[in-house]
């Protein structure tokens, strides 16, 4: 045996008598402690042994099973083994009391490959091992999780000696088998315990009912507590419990909680367990109002609410939509004397990262730090999406770097997130570093990550470099997706290469690959935007005859093909199908209607879409908002422009430089235009400050920026009005009074007050600040009842604090 081999044995920490070992005779007792003391002390112990029995009646291999038993050093036991079996002749070989003895040894210290040589040997000889050795040696394997050569063993025991392994190693066997999810083996194993001599007990019965419940069939394990009643299986709380949790984990809450309430009604009281699998069973449902009268009955019986519960409700209201106070949650817990644990912090972060609150989640995983807990990767995951999903790549970076830094090995949900959230900032070449990254780490792209990759590089034009990674994806036997094929198809189209990007497709379909709904439809789209309909509508066809149903985006796109042929008629009968065949249109679908009837001029018919869609609860999009905006602006009805503009920002619709574009060029190069609009069905902000400053004699541009700016930061959208400042700079319009009275006007009602100085011009004259006055002071009038803004005392101080200013200046001017 190698010293390597024996540096990595380590017996268990309770070492096992040996079931096989029965009283020592007398007169052999002095023998057996003679055998082992030279064993244990003897550097030359096989000469030893030889004087020992050279002149003994009784031969070594009789008392080998008791040596094996009480030797504790595997490697001596294994030598002893070697030398016995040499030493005798074969009349007098090692029996299968010894060869027991001595694979319970070897067992106890898990030499598994050894066990299976000596029991090879066993075969060979025809011994027969123990019915106990056996059954400690299924409790070692069944412990190792080797459950298959721990089932060889089991139908070994029933062959040999026409039963079952002893109880305690059975339990131990079937333990491990639910455990690793083989339920349905599991099932044979006890069937064969209670048909061969009704070899169970509660613990049997319970592991199979946990081992039903994990699989779904808790009706089943129900049963079978009913069947095994009286059959040395009283059915206690424990029972209660793994059922009710089995309902509960099944989502069937409502059997659950009736069998609850029989549990109580037989006398049985319910314990932390079983009002977490309720609780559990009721988070699920969001029943939160059942939760509380849970909570407050475990108060009652004086059952204390542990963190795992705590933690439980406290996801479920995250999944469930709640807006969960974070501060007030952790200082409850702790109220309760429960210090919230990783696990508490993590779910606060994920539920946090969902609901878009990124930046709140951050400051909570620093807390947890600061608490002396160790994030992990569950930690670091959601928050690295989450700033991957606001555009913030290098902060989920340093994240990802801190994450392996801190030993958690990322994997290809936070690489993914990672590689998703650079491809969507454009910054594909970043992207292709962390895949390089990914690879230095062991970690292989999936099809996914791959057909992300490729999607960034077909939009930037690079149809090549995308093929590159096509054929590393196939020599690290990543299978690629019918995303991946369509995302290839759509950067042929890209490319102009309609020809190819059909080709690959037939290709695809040649080879018998499944392309999906999503293959399909980039074809269709391709078609679609080379205006060749009848193959759009062919493709659409072939996409049935696979069986396969169009999708809204299918429809979407052959509609919005047919728009840009200006064929309206083609597109309201595919409208018309979509409807039909019960596909619901989506905000796409109608924003290429509205495109359409704007084209041929039928604005009302424009508007009667708008509001049909905004009545099946889609929301408009910058693309909804910006063709109306822009369509009215192309024919002189500013006004309208002007609603549906103001309309986009109460809705939180965050204009783009095309609808900017719109706005100023419409009224600028047509001033009077708007003029003739002045009957709007609501008062207008735009309006009414673009007229003030028209009569103030600003220029018609900087009139309708500042309006913009205005109706931005009216609506919360200040960090936007910023950036347009930016761009109205970059065309050489600096800001003036009216603008810094928007910018002040936002970050007040940001609750920012204190902040003005980063917003408010050092240099402005009293007059100018007076100027901005007057536009703080129409911007309150707009403000809802009960809101009020601190814009306009700021600047009212601003302007005392100069006229005083001034006067100081006026006094030293007529003092000289």
């Amino acid at each position: 045996m190698s010293k390597t081999l024996l540096s990595r044995i380590k017996p268990l920490h309770t070492p096992k008598v040996s079931s096989s070992a029965v009283r020592v005779p007398p007169h052999l007792k002095n023998l057996i402690n003679e055998t082992i003391q030279i064993l244990r002390t003897h550097p030359q112990w096989p000469d030893s042994l030889e004087n020992r029995f050279y002149n003994e009646e009784t031969r070594v291999s009789e008392i080998a099973h008791y040596v094996f038993d009480q030797v504790h050093d595997v490697e001596l036991g294994i030598k002893f083994f070697h030398w016995v079996s040499k030493q005798e002749p074969h009349h007098f070989r090692l029996n299968g009391l010894a060869y027991s003895s001595f694979l319970e040894l070897l067992a106890r210290f898990k030499l598994f490959s050894e066990i299976d040589t000596a029991l090879e040997n066993m075969k060979v000889e025809e011994i027969k091992p123990t019915h106990e050795a056996l059954s400690f040696l299924i409790r070692v394997y069944a412990d190792y999780s080797f459950v298959d050569k721990a089932l060889e063993l089991f139908y070994s025991v029933v062959k040999i000696y026409d039963s079952v392994p002893k109880l305690i190693a059975c339990n131990s066997f079937l333990n491990s088998l639910v455990r690793l999810n083989k339920v349905e083996i599991a099932c044979k194993v006890f069937d064969e315990m209670v048909v061969r001599d009704g070899c169970v007990d509660n613990y049997s019965v319970c592991i199979m009912v946990k081992g039903l419940c994990k699989i779904g069939k808790v009706e089943e394990g129900e049963k079978l507590i009913e069947d095994m009643w009286g059959k040395r299986c009283v059915p206690d709380v424990v029972f209660y419990n793994t059922i009710i949790d089995g309902y509960s984990t099944k989502g069937d809450v409502e059997r659950a909680y009736e069998l609850f309430k029989r549990m109580k009604m037989k006398g049985f009281l319910p314990t932390l367990e079983t009002y977490g699998a309720m609780i559990n069973g009721f988070c699920k449902k969001g029943d939160f109002n059942a939760i509380d009268r849970l909570l407050k009955e475990m108060k009652e019986m004086g059952i204390s609410v542990n963190t795992q519960v705590h933690n439980t409700i406290l996801d479920a209201q995250f999944k469930h939509g709640f807006k969960v106070n974070v501060t007030d949650t952790i200082k409850k817990m702790i109220e309760s004397g429960y210090e919230p644990d990783i696990v508490t912090y993590n779910t606060l972060i994920s539920g946090l990262c969902r609901d878009g609150r990124v930046q709140k989640a951050g400051q909570l995983l620093e807390q947890a730090k600061t608490r002396g807990l160790v994030p992990n990767k569950i930690s670091y995951t959601p928050l690295i999406q989450g700033y991957c999903r606001i555009g913030e790549y290098m902060v989920a970076l340093d994240l990802l770097i801190e994450m392996s830094e801190r030993g958690h090995k990322p994997d290809v949900v936070a690489f993914g997130a990672l590689v998703h959230g650079l491809v969507a900032m454009g910054e594909v070449d970043a992207a292709l570093t962390i895949r390089h990254r990914m690879f230095e780490r062991g970690v292989l792209p999936d099809a996914g990550i791959y057909n992300v990759l490729m999607n960034g590089l077909c939009k930037k034009g690079k149809l090549s470099a995308a093929k590159v990674l096509l054929g590393e994806m196939l020599d690290q036997n990543v299978p690629p997706d019918a995303f991946v094929y369509a995302t290839l198809v759509d950067g042929f189209i890209r490319d102009g290469n309609l020809h190819e990007a059909k080709k690959l497709f037939d290709v695809m379909i040649g080879k018998g690959m499944d392309l999906g709904v999503v293959g399909y439809n980039a074809m269709i789209k391709g078609f679609c935007k080379f205006g060749r309909m009848n193959e759009a509508l062919l493709c659409v066809t072939r996409m049935v005859e696979a069986h396969l149903t169009p999708d809204e985006f299918t429809y979407s796109t052959i509609i919005d093909g047919y728009i840009k042929q200006h064929d309206i008629g083609g597109a309201l009968r595919m409208f018309g199908q979509m409807v039909k065949r019960k596909c619901k249109p989506n905000v796409v679908t109608y924003t290429s209607m509205i495109n359409g009837f704007c084209r041929i001029g039928d604005f009302n018919t424009a508007e009667k879409a708008f509001e049909e869609m905004k009545s099946c609860g889609l929301e408009p999009n910058v693309v909804t908002y910006t063709i109306l905006v822009g369509s009215f602006c192309k024919e002189g009805k500013l006004a309208k422009a002007v609603f549906y503009f103001e309309l986009m920002l109460s809705n939180k619709c965050i204009p783009n430089a095309v609808t900017y574009n719109y706005v100023v060029n419409g009224i600028t190069n047509n001033p009077g235009a708007i003029l003739y609009y002045q009957s709007l069905e609501k008062k207008s902000l735009f309006l009414e400050s673009y007229y003030m400053m028209m009569s103030d004699g600003l220029a018609p541009r900087a009139a309708v920026y500042n309006s913009i700016l205005l109706c931005l930061c009216q609506n919360g959208m200040t960090r936007i009005a910023l950036q347009l400042k930016d761009r109205m700079m970059n065309n050489g319009l600096l800001p003036d009074p009216v603008s810094y009275a928007a910018f002040l006007h936002g970050i007040c009602l940001e609750g920012k007050s204190k902040e003005w100085r980063n917003v408010i011009s050092d240099d402005l004259t009293e007059q100018e600040l007076q100027i901005a006055l007057k536009y703080s002071v129409l911007l309150s009038q707009w403000l809802p009842c009960g809101i009020t803004c601190e814009a306009s005392v700021i600047l009212q101080t601003l302007i005392k604090w100069c006229s005083h200013e001034n006067q100081k200046e006026d006094l030293k001017v007529s003092a000289k």
